[in-house]
């Protein structure tokens, strides 16, 4: 099976790639923008799947296909909801929200070898979604936080974050003025919210802040430990599967 992924955000397309290749499905070729992608297209036979984003570094990655005429088949990774994926939902193979459950991608993966090879122009389909999108180069990510303390809200930047991290099923922020305030929310659904060329996921238990790492360590079995100014709850550790994407994600 040929197949490539188009993704602007790097630690998630080769997190996709190896999701894939549990599943024997081989995504060799990643790409990262609508220009890249289309001079790709230009200079290569055209793959039988795409894991395709919305949303790429340069623009829409429907204006992909208002230069390169594809035939491909298609699967959506995005962060849109299901209410705004209905309109296109039948003219692709599936779509996949993110952050990518292993389950639903294998689904996806099951569902385009049954079906059958269908050849058919996606331009027009592509031209109805993009009227669907209100403002859709201007990524939105999450700004703030607002905290409940007794009586009063307390609002938080997420400027201030150093990590964050969970503990007894709870999901927390550690500040950069050493506070932990609890959060009504999960690491995976910060993950979708978060600019991911300022947080990364280390580890199961924590998200870092680049603006807020103040040393990398060397650690045991092959692993990383940040060092952040003032959480000191416990060592912070890149795990091993997580090291060279962290490594990549650095120098991005």
């Amino acid at each position: 099976m040929n197949v490539i992924i188009i993704e602007d955000e790097k630690p998630a397309a080769r997190l996709l790639q190896r999701k894939l290749q549990k599943l024997n499905v081989v995504a060799d070729t990643m790409l990262h923008s609508v220009e890249e992608a289309v001079d790709w297209f230009q200079k290569n036979p055209h793959p039988e799947l795409i894991f395709l984003d919305i949303q790429l570094s340069d623009g829409l990655s429907f204006e992909i296909f208002e230069v390169v005429h594809i035939n491909s088949a298609i699967i959506f990774t995005t962060a849109y909801d299901e209410y705004a994926l209905r309109a296109f939902k039948l003219n692709s193979i599936d779509y996949l929200l993110k952050p990518i459950d292993e389950d639903d991608l294998a689904v996806a993966i099951n569902k385009y070898r049954s079906s059958l090879p269908q050849q058919q122009n996606l331009s027009l389909d592509f031209e109805q979604i993009k009227k669907m999108l209100v403002n859709p180069l201007e990524k939105s990510y999450k700004r703030r936080f607002t905290i409940k303390m007794g009586q009063h809200l307390k609002m938080i930047n997420v400027d201030d974050a150093e990590c964050f991290f969970s503990e007894n099923k709870g999901t927390y922020i550690h500040t950069t003025n050493n506070r932990d305030y609890l959060l009504e929310t999960t690491l995976e659904q910060l993950e979708t919210e978060l600019d991911s060329e300022r947080f990364y996921r280390v580890s199961r238990k924590y998200i870092v802040n680049i603006d807020a790492i103040k040393d990398i360590v060397v650690y045991t079995n092959s692993r990383l430990k940040v060092v952040l100014p003032t959480y000191n709850n416990d060592e912070v550790i890149v795990s091993r599967e997580r090291v060279n994407d962290f490594r990549q994600w650095l120098g991005n």
